[in-house]
């Protein structure tokens, strides 16, 4: 800011603005005079030349635009008081910069913890996080991708929105990723991006990328800030729009001339979202939950089929309710898990593609089927044209957008999930007919077909691995993220989810490294759970940085690792599908014989790398074990750790995941063995 008083200010190529409506930039050999008042606004302002400047000056004058040398821009102002003063009311003339009214924003919208970063364009941002330390807690993730990972690990626990940030550029599109995975997965994420200065965006500017465009068709919404002005009406409709609807991420661009401009910020403006009008809380039409009533009334072979929508409306417990009041047997999907009690004797677990036999048996012969907060996904359905075919089926969801898209729909009904439960069971009766008959062919087929795995294996299996720390931590507090492959599908399977939000998985997008950044979020959210990472060797690589994240953070999550030496879930599609020709899925050195199917024993005799080493080299805790009698006391001592650990469980890579319906393929040519 400079000293009061009268300067000429001449423009520059990277150009000084005037606020007006639009922006008036002076040109190279424009000069205007200006009077500087107290609090550094400009007044008066008579141009030279082309320039019709007129009103408050945004953003910083550099000292080489003052032709006048007797006044320069004094030392440094303070901290910015906002960060312990109270808050000021819309009508404080108070100056901020936009950084700081970026993370005033966030404050106000009840933010605890950011993910984030820092790179060049984005160092005011972090200048700014420093400033309210005491309100925001600001971790340094190792990678730009684990800290997008780890935002959504805390919104997917708390079902609040998660929040990460990283500079322009490289930094930026490290975050895209896990950008697209909260897109398909509609987890609330908002996104802070740095971005290269207004006056050079679009001129191939260092580091520069235009987020935008990148993430165009993986956000919910988008922003590219071009006016301080605007930063406090952007962020809380990125918050809105985030958090209403059908939840997802929102991208606010800033470039570095926009966080260091000095504004007056009005925190109480209103939102301009003329065309945004979420379904959030509206209540389904009466007449559709009378027809909904009536067919349960009706039916005699009824399955709820619910997904991630009724964890993320927090419907649990209206769901629940309706399980009571009727009788209904569940299965759910991979997103909706934990939605139910998993050990309930009416859940039939998980359907589709790895599900259980059960599962798929009984929403094959149901002859109404309860669609709740899903979206027919293609690993569910399989065939989407057999998929059902017997039933009536209902689809309640708060998206429009997904109703009849890929499978043609009874009664459809687009509302908030909690809401819509919550008038069913007001009005809802037990079926008419008697549903035991129905239960024991349930029950017949649970007895036929369990999840099993073979206990007679003198070593370990990942299977059985999962089942112990099921077992183990049954009566705590227990918070489960994976990455992705055949220990994700096998954790579904063995690991019983009781509650919602406790059970982290990337399920629409399958994006490996996962795992160890998610868990990392989720305990930041809850640090009294007990938070662990079940693990692939192949996927934890891709975000093992993150270890020391953990340690210096004091973030002490747990990981099973499950150690094949291969890409397990491509390996199997090798066998079952490629006769058995590995293509590149061996993670070992390649003159080994497993590198080319060749391997004659159930593992390599050495294993690489050596995750213990590299897990002490970080400070963790660290073992590895691979005979069948030291699994429950090392599972035991992975519990009881103070920091973060790890245990490294050496598995078979011959192991497959079933039973499977290969894709696009129907109950009837499930693979049981």
């Amino acid at each position: 800011m400079l000293r009061p008083g009268t300067v000429i200010l001449t423009g520059r190529p990277h150009g000084v603005g005037f606020t007006r409506n639009p922006p008036v930039f002076l040109e190279p050999g424009d000069t205007v005079t200006v009077e500087i008042d107290r609090i550094g606004r400009l007044t008066n302002p008579v141009a030279e030349g082309p320039a019709q400047a007129t009103g408050r000056f945004f953003g910083r004058i550099p000292s080489c635009m003052v032709e006048d040398r007797s006044f320069q821009s004094p030392p440094p102002v303070q901290e910015h008081p906002m960060a312990t003063a109270a808050r000021p009311s819309k009508a404080t003339e108070a100056f901020a910069s936009g950084a700081d009214v970026v993370v005033e924003s966030l404050v106000r919208h009840g933010v605890d913890v950011i993910f984030a970063y820092p790179g060049g364009a984005s160092m005011p941002l972090h200048q700014s996080l420093t400033r309210y330390k005491d309100q925001i807690r600001t971790i340094l993730p190792r990678h730009e991708q684990g800290g997008a990972f780890a935002a959504q690990g805390y919104s997917r626990t708390t079902g609040k929105p998660g929040v990460c940030m990283g500079t322009s550029g490289p930094g930026a599109l490290n975050l895209v990723t896990a950008i697209a995975d909260a897109k398909l997965d509609s987890i609330p994420l908002v996104v802070l991006t740095g971005q290269v200065g207004t006056s050079v965006i679009g001129t191939d500017a260092f580091q520069e990328t235009p987020m935008v465009e990148v993430c165009r068709g993986i956000t919910k919404h988008h922003y590219l800030v071009t006016d301080a002005n605007d930063i406090a009406r952007v962020m809380k409709e990125a918050f809105h729009i985030a958090t209403t609807g059908r939840p997802g991420p929102v991208l606010v661009d800033l470039p570095k001339n926009i966080q260091l401009a000095q504004i007056v910020p009005d925190y109480d403006c209103e939102m301009n979202l003329p065309g945004y009008k979420p379904e959030s809380r509206r209540p389904a039409p009466a007449e559709q939950i009378a027809q909904v009533a009536a067919a349960i009334k009706r039916a005699k072979k009824p399955v709820l089929y619910v997904g991630g929508g009724v964890i993320a409306s927090d419907a649990s417990d209206e769901l629940r309710t309706l399980v009571a009041k009727t009788g209904i047997p569940v299965t759910m999907t991979l997103m909706g898990l934990g939605a139910y009690p998993g050990d309930d004797p009416l859940s039939l677990d998980m359907l589709g593609m790895h599900g259980s036999v059960y599962a798929n048996y009984a929403v094959d012969e149901a002859d109404l089927l309860l669609a709740i907060g899903v979206r027919f996904d293609d690993r569910v359905t399989g065939k989407v044209e057999a998929f059902a075919q017997h039933g009536f089926i209902v689809h309640i969801d708060i998206d429009p957008s997904e109703i009849n898209k890929n499978k043609v729909i009874h009664v459809p009904i687009v509302a908030d999930v909690k809401a819509a439960l919550g008038q069913l069971n007001r009005i809802v009766e037990r079926p008419t007919a008697d549903l035991a008959p129905w239960h024991a062919r349930i029950a017949e087929w649970k007895k036929e077909d369990p999840f099993s795995f073979d206990t007679s294996y003198p070593g370990i299996l990942a299977q059985e691995a999962i089942a112990e720390l099921s077992r183990l931590t049954a009566e705590r507090d227990t918070v489960v993220a994976v990455g992705v492959g055949q220990h994700q599908m096998w954790a579904a399977q063995f690991f019983k989810f009781r509650r919602p939000r406790t059970w982290l998985s990337s399920s629409g997008l399958g994006t490996m490294g996962f795992g160890l950044p998610a868990a990392m979020g989720a305990k930041v959210a809850c640090p009294d759970a007990l938070v662990f990472d079940i693990d692939g060797d192949g996927s934890i690589l891709m975000n093992i940085q993150e270890f020391a994240t953990c340690k210096t953070e004091n973030i002490p999550v747990k990981v099973l690792l499950l150690n094949n030496q291969h890409l397990g879930m491509v390996v199997q599609w090798e066998d079952r599908f490629f006769k058995g020709n590995r293509a590149h899925t061996y993670l070992g050195p390649i003159d080994h014989p497993e590198a080319y199917g060749q391997g004659d024993g159930i593992s390599p005799d050495s294993r690489y790398p050596d995750f213990v080493a590299i897990a002490k080299g970080f400070g963790w805790q660290a073992e590895t074990i691979a005979a069948k009698k030291d699994l429950v006391p090392a599972l035991e001592r992975l519990i009881a750790a103070e920091g973060p650990a790890i245990l490294d469980v050496q598995v078979p890579y011959q192991s497959h995941v079933l039973p499977m319906i290969p894709s696009g393929m129907t109950v009837r040519d499930l693979i049981k063995k």
